[in-house]
């Protein structure tokens, strides 16, 4: 059976797809490709190598350190082994063309990754928690944000989504009691939007109008400072909530504000 050796000073994951992508070219012989991730010293990168030299392998590797790739130049002419630098032309030319040399922080692409997808997973569960979905799993959000309608939950919860940020929104509504769930999570999950009555009357007001005036009393002033009250009586319970005024002010100076609050917090 051919041995592939596959090195990396990451995870490996890209390049062993790449590899295994271009064996399904190969069907008929018989393949076994090993992984050695987080290939990070020469120590570990020459106990690699031999184990090539032993089965009579070659080697496939995205170290992103010049000395070492130098080291599997070096070693793979010395021990005749076949070694491919899926790395080295890809930074080199990019070098070039940026005029700038690279960083040669191993992992580095894996980070990056990680970082998207946990954007991703953020996002999507701020969806599946706006307005007070699935009370259930309050307790797995990082930002807890409650307020009366117009306060801006929604956009503030994807905005911090987009952050990295596992949010989630819940609705008061008058004379309505919210979940249990949210007077059970520790308070410093918890964020308080509060705004003026007559700012808040004015945005539902626009509101009314875009939908040809069929929304009751929900824009009336009268109304809105009943709905204001009741939060700001409950909010009162909760005195370790943190309270954030929202009025006249846009999403991002609102989020930075529930970053530092989050952050002063840890």
């Amino acid at each position: 059976m051919h041995q592939i050796f596959v090195i990396s000073d990451g995870t490996g994951r890209t390049a062993q797809q790449m590899v295994n992508a271009a064996l399904t070219q190969f069907e008929q012989h018989e393949i076994n490709v090993n992984l050695r991730p987080n290939i990070r010293t020469e120590e570990q990168l020459l106990a690699v190598l031999q184990e090539a030299v032993q089965a009579k392998g070659v080697v496939f590797h995205t170290i992103v350190s010049h000395e070492l790739r130098k080291l599997i130049v070096r070693e793979s002419k010395l021990q005749n082994i076949q070694a491919v630098d899926m790395m080295g032309p890809l930074l080199s030319s990019l070098s070039s063309y940026l005029a700038n040399s690279p960083a040669e922080k191993p992992g580095l692409f894996h980070q990056i990754n990680e970082a998207y997808f946990k954007r991703i997973e953020a996002m999507e569960f701020a969806f599946r928690h706006d307005d007070g979905q699935r009370p259930g799993d309050l307790h797995k959000a990082e930002i807890v944000l409650v307020g009366v309608s117009r306060t801006f939950k929604t956009p503030l919860s994807i905005y911090l989504a987009f952050k990295g940020w596992f949010v989630a929104n819940v609705p008061l509504i008058l004379d309505i009691r919210p979940p249990r769930q949210l007077f059970e999570l520790p308070p410093q999950k918890v964020i308080a939007l509060v705004t003026r009555p007559d700012r808040l009357a004015a945005l539902r007001k626009a509101r009314e109008e875009h939908l040809n005036g069929a929304t009751g009393d929900y824009a009336s002033i009268e109304h809105v400072r009943r709905e204001v009250n009741y939060a700001m009586r409950l909010f009162a319970r909760f005195p370790a909530w943190s309270r954030v005024n929202v009025t006249n002010k846009p999403i991002e100076e609102i989020a930075t504000e529930i970053m530092k609050i989050i952050a002063n917090r840890h």
